[in-house]
């Protein structure tokens, strides 16, 4: 799959996470850069569901920035599958 353009899905809201997908500058591999209020707890965790998401579904050379406000792990799979149907242009997705 070809990124065709940077996308975003979340919120800034309490309990929410705010996804943005771009190209990575190396084209290689997933590079997530994590701001979150709970990152000491739980930031290893969350990048984990993030590139656990991505792998999944395929996607790869792609930059993450994520701003986390106490998302659950659903909400992060949801914020990250929801960013790359955008980033991908796919109307249409499917996986789960």
């Amino acid at each position: 799959m070809k990124l065709l353009n940077a996308a975003t899905a979340g919120t800034l809201e309490s309990g929410d996470i705010l996804i943005v997908l771009d190209k990575a500058p190396s084209g290689k591999g997933i590079e997530i850069n994590l701001k979150s209020t709970v990152a000491n707890q739980f930031g290893k965790r969350i990048k984990q569901v993030i590139t656990e998401t991505l792998n999944k579904i395929g996607v790869e050379g792609v930059s993450v920035d994520a701003t986390d406000k106490g998302a659950l792990d659903c909400t992060i799979q949801a914020r990250v599958k929801t960013a790359a149907n955008r980033a991908f242009g796919i109307t249409k997705p499917t996986w789960d």
